[in-house]
């Protein structure tokens, strides 16, 4: 039955960072394909399935119903994290929003700090800012990777809360655990954001620095 759900690269990547046996939250479900996805081949033996907008939510709630899977999911109108409850999961995907929203998801949930829990996290835009915020309090990245997907390269973080505060030069904040030099599509990402900040510089030249020691990088 999971072989008529299909996921993306990116969606798949997302997955992949899932542990085996661990209960999911999939914040920004929309069509609920990663739960049905997890839960029907036997990853996950129950999931939430999350949105901040009724409509996304209804496409859910359909999708589990077409593929019987009422009994493993719960579809759920949610800002954030702010209606799932500490003890439904152990690993959150919060994937396909901005990095400043990832960030402000994760700063507004107490047990974000609980370390057992793992956050798997795809920043569509400024995942510098969203790097910078995991470093700044206490998060640590346990793997970094990038996938590309309809045309475009994104890149899927896996984190959890450890206490300790990174210490980290600017640079750090658009790469972070990417091997540029040795993953073609960790350079492909890393090239983006080159050419991000070789834009920005045109405003303000300390771009033009970090961009310069990621071109080294590569």
């Amino acid at each position: 039955m999971q072989n008529k759900i299909s996921l993306d690269q990116r969606l798949r990547m997302c997955a992949g960072f899932v542990r085996q046996n661990a209960r999911l939250a999939d914040i920004g479900t929309d069509h609920a394909y990663l739960p049905l996805w997890l839960c029907l081949n036997g990853t996950c033996p129950s999931a939430v399935a999350a949105d901040i907008n009724p409509e996304p939510l209804s496409r859910g709630r359909a999708a589990i119903k077409s593929f019987n899977a009422e009994h493993l999911i719960s579809a759920r109108l949610s800002n954030g994290l702010e209606n799932i409850a500490e003890n439904e999961a152990d690993d959150f995907v919060i994937a396909g929003m901005g990095g400043e929203l990832i960030a402000t998801i994760l700063d507004s949930c107490t047990y974000a700090k609980n370390s057992e829990k793992h956050f798997i996290l795809q920043p569509m835009t400024k995942s510098e800012v969203l790097i910078k915020y995991l470093f700044d309090n206490g998060f640590e990245i346990l793997k970094q990777d990038c996938c590309t997907a309809a045309g475009k390269c994104y890149t899927v973080l896996l984190v959890c809360y450890s206490g300790k505060k990174h210490e980290y030069t600017q640079t750090e904040l658009y790469c972070a655990k990417l091997q540029p030099s040795v993953k073609s599509t960790h350079r492909l990402f890393t090239e983006k954001q080159i050419t991000k900040l070789e834009k920005q510089a045109k405003g303000d030249a300390r771009y033009a620095e970090i961009a310069k020691k990621l071109r080294e990088m590569l």
